[in-house]
């Protein structure tokens, strides 16, 4: 008798058929009848995010997502109504517009007239002409967000901050990159500093304030004070914060990620307050402040020695820095100095001495180094990146 996998039971088609890539499972739909009802099996499409370009009318389009049990979509290219999606996906739970220039408040707004409670995620990145009046909709119909990226969204103001901290409570992760007219008031919203107007997002876990260039010190005294449950916060490239602000973060027992790549009024005494308090911090990233040097790496290894992944690139720090940092710390896995012009074959020794399990580093444009303390640093057991970048080698000194 011969046997066909059709003859499979569609139970055992659709587990095989979720282990394809999305294209290839709407290939096989394609096949016959019995291959189409078991690729539209729920489990075959679990966690899938459909991309789609909305240029026209289509009916089939939902309900066929809707079939599959597809509840994450991102729109590449809007040229349709936004209400168009929430009415044909009415549990969608994540939505990504990140680039739709030209979706407006007005868009917004007639798209969120009433509560999506199954909706859990929403980016907004790089839609440039949204502004307060959006976050408005969004704080009053999608109270049960959890995930919310305006990354590049220049428009948004601290007032749109007081609306997300009055209705968005279940947040869990914020995206402020680059919203450049966010100051401390804001903030302080976000960190429930002022209850008598809104409550805060004190559930936050993840926040990014990259490059928000009006925030000082007072922003990260309203997180110590507020947002207690934040585990990961990033600073980069915010000028406006300086070494006592390091004194309010210095006792999150939460935080295990901290950027602050770029800070340039970070010294190595913002270092000292972080590594003297009581921070267990897994990720420190210090990259391109000019005013840290060898003492950081001291300070590290008194009081920051569990970290996992340190980042250093363009400090000056010297081989010295390196010896007194790498015998305490046990559990780095990722160590990137790029850039750290001073460092030569001796300090690459003392890391491929003591730093036994390091599975990363970037030496990219560490010109002092060669052949002798490279091929050190590749015996490294544990060693799987290696970043060289515009490292130089002359001829004779390349590894084979």
């Amino acid at each position: 008798m011969e046997t066909h996998i059709s003859c499979l039971f569609p139970e055992i088609m659709a587990m095989i058929f979720s282990y394809l890539d999305v294209r290839d499972k709407g290939r096989v739909a394609q096949v016959c009848i019995a291959w189409r009802d078991a690729s539209y099996h729920k489990s075959v499409w679990r966690g899938v995010e459909a991309k789609l370009h909305l240029r026209r009318a289509n009916p089939s389009l939902f309900p066929s997502l809707q079939a599959r049990g597809i509840r994450r979509v991102q729109i590449l290219s809007l040229r349709r109504s936004l209400s168009y999606v929430i009415q044909g996906m009415p549990n969608i739970e994540s939505l990504n517009l990140s680039g739709c220039y030209n979706l407006t408040d007005n868009g917004l707004g007639h798209a969120f007239v009433q509560e999506i409670p199954s909706l859990r995620v929403l980016n907004l990145s790089l839609c440039k002409q949204i502004t307060d009046s959006s976050l408005g909709r969004i704080a009053q119909y999608l109270k049960n967000l959890e995930v919310l990226e305006l990354g590049g969204c220049s428009n948004i103001t601290n007032t749109g901050l007081l609306l997300i901290a009055w209705g968005l409570h279940r947040l869990k992760s914020l995206n402020l990159r680059s919203c450049r007219h966010v100051s401390d008031v804001g903030i302080g919203h976000l960190a429930g500093m002022t209850r008598s107007a809104a409550e805060g997002c004190l559930n936050l876990e993840y926040l990014t304030l990259q490059d928000c260039q009006k925030l000082t010190d007072l922003s990260l005294k309203h997180i110590s004070k507020g947002l207690t449950k934040l585990r990961v916060l990033n600073l980069s490239f915010c000028g406006g914060i300086s070494d006592a602000g390091m004194i309010h973060l210095s006792h999150m027992t939460s935080l295990w990620s901290l950027n602050l790549r770029s800070c340039d009024n970070i010294s190595d005494t913002g270092t000292m307050h972080l590594a003297m308090g009581t921070l267990r911090l897994s990720g420190l990233d210090v990259s391109f402040c000019d005013k840290i040097g060898d003492q950081t790496l001291a300070y590290i290894a008194q009081g920051l020695y569990q970290l996992k992944s340190l980042s250093l690139c363009s400090c000056h720090i010297s081989d010295d820095g390196i010896n007194r940092m790498v015998r305490q710390m046990h559990e780095l896995r990722t160590l990137n100095i790029g850039q750290c012009v001073r460092i030569t074959d001796k300090g690459l020794e003392l890391i491929a001495d003591h730093l036994t399990q390091l599975a990363g580093i970037d030496l990219y444009g560490c010109t002092k180094i060669t052949k002798r303390g490279l091929e050190r640093i590749t015996q490294l057991p544990c060693l799987k990146v290696l970043n060289l970048g515009l490292w130089q080698m002359t001829e004779s000194e390349k590894v084979r």
